[in-house]
């Protein structure tokens, strides 16, 4: 489905309906230099039981219009404009790394629009090392095969969604790599992992979160470890539900996964 946001095209997939504001609305915020499909299985789900559907794809990542937005904040700015396009007053935010610390910022900004908060892959600080920095701005290729190695922690996917003969690691580079050639010339993975590691509002946002919050969090995780987690659970009271997954969590747990942000919305 397309929007005009500030002017510009976005694209939210629906998973599989329409799309009506009258119904409960949850909005699924990818991680960097990723897009909507990580959340079909999610949003597939939650559109065929009741609820309308808003995985987005933000600014300058495939089907969405660019300008990439400077940092987290200016991205929580457009998804509420999104949300203001889309006819929903009020709506529970899925949110996966990048798109947790989005999300975060969100109900921050704008807590009486977010009835439920639910991080899936976070820490905060999302602190991201001036090695992988550097590679990502000289040799961005050669950082995504290294983002992707550490972001799987199994060989390969279970016979759980999208099935047996899934490649779990092929898919995932292929999609980084389409969704950076898709940047029009902008360095699209470059700038996701220097939004999250420049974000530095994530406690101020928790104080002024008012909803439900769920951590949804991979127990070999080595992009954002659990522990990393400590300080932005104990501001937000928040559940944490840990699934047998690495940084991949929607992917490498689909079931799991699934069945946390269930829990947590329903």
């Amino acid at each position: 489905m397309k929007f005009s946001v500030e002017g510009r095209e976005a694209y939210a997939y629906t998973g599989g309906k329409p799309s009506d504001p009258q119904l409960p609305c949850v909005v699924f915020i990818h991680g960097a230099c990723h897009d909507h499909s990580g959340f079909t299985l999610l949003a597939r789900w939650f559109a065929h039981h009741g609820h309308a559907v808003l995985a987005v794809d933000l600014p300058g990542h495939m089907r969405s219009a660019g300008p990439l937005l400077p940092d987290v904040a200016a991205y929580a700015r457009w998804l509420l404009a999104l949300l203001d396009a889309a006819g929903v007053r009020q709506a529970a935010l899925v949110g996966h790394s990048m798109g947790s610390l989005i999300a975060l910022e969100t109900a921050g900004l704008a807590p009486d629009r977010v009835s439920r908060l639910v991080l899936i892959g976070t820490a905060y600080p999302m602190k991201v090392s001036d090695a992988l920095l550097a590679t990502a701005r000289e040799r961005p290729l050669e950082a995504m095969a290294m983002v992707n190695a550490w972001s799987i922690s199994s060989l390969a996917s279970k016979p759980e969604y999208p099935g047996p003969g899934n490649w779990l690691h092929g898919g995932n580079l292929a999609l980084m790599r389409r969704v950076q050639a898709a940047g029009a010339g902008s360095n699209v993975f470059l700038h996701g992992f220097s939004v999250c590691n420049a974000y530095q509002d994530g406690l101020v946002a928790a104080a002024r979160v008012r909803c439900s919050t769920t951590l949804v969090l991979g127990r070999a995780d080595a992009m954002t470890p659990p522990r990393a987690t400590k300080d932005l659970v104990a501001a937000l009271k928040a559940r944490v539900v840990f699934v047998a997954s690495g940084h991949l969590q929607m992917g490498e747990a689909p079931d799991d996964t699934l069945a946390a942000v269930r829990s947590a919305l329903i």
